[in-house]
């Protein structure tokens, strides 16, 4: 299968054609290897125009999402920003091609483990990956420019306002369980400045500020 060449496709069909713009947006995506960063029994599925298993009850994003979700964060190199949720490690790749410094957390032991390994080979290594509870963020690292949410929250845990530096943006999913709408919080002056862009669908954001049990 020529990997290349369906990389290229899934940027035309399924990105640029849906309004994403931002050339360091297009460019990661072209570049970073997704068919990589999914199970290996669906590897050949790995450009498709929808979320895929990575196991653990976790998915890998649609790719426009991945696409919307790291235009809206607007990075234009430099910037420090926390992930929550490195699930396989693809969102975090695109935004160390993007030129940010990542910060990614991941509760899931296994993924952590499995992200962190297939990240170091693939040599980010302005990727720092930590084992832990997302919803407290990571505070020994803080202030981030940018934060990136990639699982659906019932609200805007407070330690991500209080680890946004002054003039950031987090992107998060706000919902129910089953249904999100990606919201953009900026902090300007100090105080919260919400937006909404789109509806959208993420697994829980299970932690102590977020669902505590299968969003339960």
């Amino acid at each position: 299968m020529n990997y290349e060449l369906s990389r290229k496709q899934m940027v035309d069909q399924q990105i640029i054609r849906r309004g994403v713009n931002d050339p360091r947006v297009i460019a990661a995506m072209q570049k970073v290897p997704r068919h990589l960063f999914v199970q290996e029994a669906l590897q050949y599925r790995g450009y498709d125009d929808n979320p895929l298993p990575i196991g653990q009850a976790q998915t890998i994003s649609q790719p426009y999402i991945v696409a919307l979700m790291s235009q809206n964060l607007n990075i234009k190199g430099g910037e420090k920003v926390l992930e929550i949720g490195t699930g396989s490690g693809y969102q975090a790749a695109v935004l160390a091609e993007m030129g940010a410094k990542v910060f990614t957390i991941e509760r899931v032991e296994k993924l952590y483990h499995n992200s962190r390994k297939l990240l170091e080979d693939l040599k980010y290594h302005d990727i720092a990956v930590k084992l832990g509870d997302g919803t407290i963020g990571w505070a020994e690292h803080a202030p981030y420019d940018r934060i990136i949410v990639t699982a659906g929250a019932p609200e805007v845990p407070k330690a991500y306002w209080d680890q946004l530096a002054e003039g950031g943006r987090i992107a998060i999913p706000v919902g129910d369980v089953h249904v999100q709408s990606l919201v953009l919080v900026d902090k300007i002056e100090g105080k919260e400045v919400k937006s909404q862009v789109c509806g959208c669908v993420f697994v829980p954001l299970i932690g102590k500020y977020g669902w505590q049990t299968n969003g339960q």
